[in-house]
């Protein structure tokens, strides 16, 4: 009877087995499996449940002060938790796919397994010397991360020093749509299969790697050459990111649901599948009929003409700037001829 009023007076209980024991100015978590009545008097005077262990202590006035500060100023803990939530997302997005994003596992998991060791057995059993070693721990993996995320951190320096994403906010993918609609047009014409994929929001690392690596300025040539019958690339698809080709002869995941419809060819069913698991815009030309089709969100846009794929394009890779200023010199140097007017490509619409 005594036991059970002492526990109902010191402990307080969150859970299956977790123990909440306030002796004075001190708090400590305790974790019971078998919680029964019987108490155990320590000789500090804390009492414990027997077959318990204390995974965590802390003082209630440390505490107390924790609570005021982000109370009085609540802004500046959201501000921080934005600030790390953000950096956090932006590491992993970036490490997606990658040999790093396997790397950043095998940290996390030596970072885990040695806090556990250092937090709930050298504190318990009183193993100082781990706890002195535990910063230098720390500091040679962080060292040794360094080295093993060198090509990712040179990826990443070497993106932030050619501005691209300066670039892409004030021109977005401008001065990429004509050379590819100039060469979409010639490829359609010729019947020349073509499957090209521009990246918007996200970056197709896993993809990237499956094919050749260019990073070469995008060209309506380099595109035809890339494409044309006899090339070591031109059965598999192109990736652009920006104003570059980053990679041709990449394989591209199928679209297994549209397998039934015989009207869609490889190449078809590879944009499908694409622009289903990835945020970007997906160009196919057939090879057996030479209509340009697009693919974006697991949507397919078919026959399309080289006006349409332009508009598509300015629409979907959020170009503001249009070019009204060549349709109208078209228009002003055949004034004597109605109904016909430049279509920036040299044909009449």
């Amino acid at each position: 009877m005594v036991s059970a009023c002492l526990l109902a007076r010191r402990f307080a209980r969150f859970g299956n087995g977790i123990i909440l024991d306030r002796l004075g100015n001190h708090v400590s978590v305790w974790t019971a499996p078998h919680l029964g009545l019987g108490a155990a008097s320590l000789g500090s005077g804390i009492t414990r449940l027997p077959g318990s262990a204390i995974v965590a202590q802390f003082h209630v006035e440390d505490l107390r002060s924790l609570i005021e500060r982000v109370l009085e100023r609540p802004w500046v803990a959201l501000v921080e938790l934005l600030v790390i939530g953000s950096v956090v997302y932006a590491v992993l997005r970036f490490l997606q796919g990658t040999r790093g994003a396997r790397l950043v596992q095998a940290v996390l998991t030596i970072l885990g397994v040695s806090f556990a060791v250092v937090w709930l057995l050298a504190d318990r059993f009183g193993l100082e010397r781990i706890n002195v070693l535990y910063p230098y721990f720390l500091m040679g993996v962080f060292l040794v991360s360094l080295v093993a995320f060198q090509t990712e951190l040179r990826r990443m320096l070497t993106r932030l020093g050619q501005g691209g994403w300066v670039r892409r906010f004030f021109h977005g993918h401008a001065e990429i749509i004509e050379p590819i609609v100039t060469a979409v047009g010639r490829l359609s014409k010729k019947r020349i299969g073509a499957l090209i994929a521009i990246e918007r929001t996200t970056e197709l690392p896993s993809v990237t790697e499956s094919g050749v690596r260019l990073d070469a300025m995008v060209s309506s040539e380099l595109l035809e050459t890339i494409f044309w019958p006899g090339s070591a690339l031109h059965d598999l698809g192109v990736i652009i990111r920006e104003d570059r080709i980053v990679a041709a002869g990449c394989q591209f995941p199928l679209d297994d649901s549209s397998a039934a419809d015989r009207t869609l060819g490889s190449r078809h069913r590879a944009a499908l599948g694409m622009s289903q698991e990835v945020d970007a815009v997906v160009i196919v030309v057939s090879e057996e009929t030479g209509s340009i089709s697009v693919a974006i969100g697991g949507r397919l846009q078919r026959a399309l003409t080289l006006d349409a794929l332009r508009d598509t394009l300015r629409r979907e890779l959020a170009v503001e700037r249009e070019r009204k200023d060549a349709s109208t010199a078209a228009t002003e140097t055949a004034p004597g001829v109605p109904g016909v007017a430049g279509d920036g490509t040299g044909q009449a619409a």
